[in-house]
């Protein structure tokens, strides 16, 4: 009879939603809530329609320099990576939790 009350805790506790949760939710450590705000504003500053546009440019402006040869293409394709990654930064991290995971 103890055997099966212990089963039956198990298959509970395996059963309870909260642990799963508990993970889900993840909640700041305390007192950084300036830290947090300071990185939210400098991904919105970053990630803007100011930001977009500038990038949009700059991507313009390398790609049309190493068409006419103005521009090592090692640079130019630097400048055009580097874009990419700081604008596809948020579904490259989720792409590795995922794996992670």
């Amino acid at each position: 009879m103890k055997s099966l009350i212990a089963r039956l805790a198990v298959l509970a506790a395996l059963l309870n939603p909260s642990a799963a949760f508990a993970q889900a939710v993840q909640q700041d450590p305390a007192g950084s809530g300036p830290v947090v705000n300071a990185l939210a504003w400098l991904q919105g500053t970053l990630l803007g329609n100011v930001a977009t546009a500038v990038a949009v440019m700059a991507v313009a402006a390398v790609g049309f320099m190493m068409l006419t040869g103005r521009l090592n293409w090692r640079f130019g394709a630097t400048v055009i990576i580097g874009v990419f990654i700081l604008f596809g930064a948020a579904s490259i991290v989720a792409g590795i939790q995922q794996v992670a995971a």
